[in-house]
């Protein structure tokens, strides 16, 4: 079981609640979203843990059917939603449990409600490796634009030398500190976290510094200075020759997807990208420095 705080969702609760009512004296849970089982104790007064921790099911009856939130049990009987709201950017940010295949996966974060994974038909770990797969094989030191839940950045540094990755708010940072998926994001040997805007500090960063590129960036209508040609042109400069930049853009299907898609190729091509092509699977396309 994870050294951080158990995580409780609406899975878990229920299959305790059910538990109680069938009358199982034990039922298998997870504690970390799908990491690793346990099996807890269950009796007619509480539910325990194997590290001694417990719960009323007045609690647990209490954060029953809310398929959004992830609890922390902070204490015996007390659980705590995993959000945080920014007062920086006026943004909620919420841990959101994901089931695939009615098994626990990596969650996203609700931003102010919107899920920042993929997750219809897919799970965020494997809407990463879709990206990761479109923008590797990784060597050498990645630039990782935007951290998120930091999945793209662990995902690269399993053979990338290096990875810098760069969040807007520290507040997400808190959110990952809370996630069991977020942890590997945390060794400073792989990972070199900052904090900023990616469009100030790629400025001042050397030229051909990385050999790839992952630009993940929010949605146009929060950050479309990250979709300029100013800023293309910062991620050609950075980047070594014959490296490689992927770039999500979302759903290219979609009426507005096909339009970012066809502006964001445009002013790769004006600032010097080559080799240019889509990855449907990825929701993105992959360009090149040559």
């Amino acid at each position: 079981m994870s050294s951080l705080n158990p995580i409780l969702t609406w899975h878990s609760i229920d299959a305790l609640l059910n538990a109680k009512r069938t009358g199982w004296q034990e039922v298998v849970i997870t504690l970390d979203l799908g990491l690793t089982q346990i099996t807890a104790l269950v009796s007619s007064r509480r539910v325990t843990l194997p590290n001694g921790q417990w719960l009323h099911w007045e609690t647990l009856e209490n954060h029953a059917g809310n398929p959004n939130g992830c609890y922390a049990l902070v204490d015996n009987n007390s659980l705590k939603k995993i959000q945080l709201f920014s007062t920086e950017l006026n943004r909620l940010y919420t841990l959101m449990p994901v089931m695939d295949r009615e098994k626990s996966t990596a969650p996203t974060m609700l931003i102010s409600g919107i899920p920042m994974h993929r997750i219809k038909k897919t799970n965020p770990w494997r809407d990463t490796k879709e990206k990761t797969r479109a923008a590797g094989p990784f060597t050498g030191a990645v630039l990782d634009t935007a951290t998120g839940l930091g999945y793209t950045a662990i995902a690269a540094a399993q053979t990338a030398n290096h990875v810098i990755t760069i969040e807007l708010d520290p507040t997400v940072h808190e959110i990952c500190r809370a996630n069991p998926w977020s942890q590997r994001l945390f060794e400073p040997e792989k990972i070199t976290r900052l904090i900023g805007d990616t469009d100030d500090l790629i400025r001042e960063m050397d030229d051909e510094s990385f050999t790839q590129i992952i630009h993940d960036p929010p949605m146009f209508s929060l950050a479309g200075h990250l979709y300029s040609a100013s800023f293309y042109h910062q991620l050609y400069r950075v980047l070594k020759k014959r490296g490689k930049v992927f770039h999500y853009i979302g759903n290219p299907k979609s009426k507005s997807g096909r339009s970012v898609t066809n502006s964001v190729i445009q002013r790769f091509q004006d600032v010097g990208f080559t080799r240019i092509q889509h990855r449907p699977r990825a929701f993105g396309i992959v360009a090149q420095k040559v």
